[in-house]
């Protein structure tokens, strides 16, 4: 079901301390924005934010970069993550917001931004042949996502989608990634933390085993 239109979004983001209007002009730069020197890991299609949410609260030592394409699915997740954090009585001093068409990257980070860690949660998984170049997974997007990931770096990769699990090992195996991690049934697999997402929690409860590995970077 697609969210519908709210003329609210924006303006709040434009509001917003902790939102990131043009990227483009933060590649490169992305540091700079944080006040504390710590590693620095990005959300890829965050939707309405509950991850980034939960990890940013539970993960102070970190810095998170969250991105979605959208506009209103980045204002709800600003609503929820200052919900949350205000509930706790914390600045949101270690997580950005940005609007980006994952699919060109490139344009928003480079190699002068060191990500440590990438999490991939939940992403469409364009089962068409013809549309398959559009994962978030697929090799084409791999590549991209090296030239920012530091050596050791991991992704980490959560889906209900069988094939689209299945394929997207291959694609880390082709593009020289190393699996250190995999289960087919996360929920029972004793994996711990494992912070539950919307989508989780909804193909959970329809009984769909979920899906889960951590690709690392080659160290050289």
């Amino acid at each position: 079901m697609r969210m519908r239109n709210k003329p609210w979004a924006k303006p709040e983001l434009e509001a917003c301390d902790y939102f990131v209007l043009h990227p483009e002009d933060m590649k490169g730069h992305w540091k700079e924005r944080f006040a504390q020197q710590a590693p620095l890991y990005l959300e890829l299609g965050c939707g309405k934010g509950g991850f980034a949410a939960q990890f940013a609260a539970q993960n102070r030592n970190v810095d998170l970069i969250a991105m979605d394409i959208e506009y209103k699915m980045l204002g709800v997740a600003r609503r929820n993550i200052s919900s949350l954090f205000q509930q706790l009585g914390i600045p949101a001093d270690n997580i950005l917001l940005t609007a980006c068409n994952i699919e060109n990257i490139s344009s928003v980070l480079g190699s002068g931004d060191v990500i440590s860690r990438i999490y991939i949660n939940f992403c469409n998984p364009w089962p068409r042949n013809k549309h398959k170049k559009h994962r978030l997974t697929h090799p084409r997007q791999l590549m991209q996502y090296k030239e920012f990931l530091t050596p050791g770096g991991e992704i980490h990769f959560k889906t209900d989608d069988d094939q689209l699990f299945e394929e997207s090992i291959a694609y880390f195996e082709e593009c020289g990634f190393k699996i250190i991690y995999v289960t087919r049934d996360l929920h029972n697999s004793g994996y711990e933390p494992n912070i539950m997402t919307e989508h989780e929690k909804m193909f959970s409860d329809e009984g769909i085993r979920i899906k889960f590995l951590i690709a690392k970077m080659p160290e050289v």
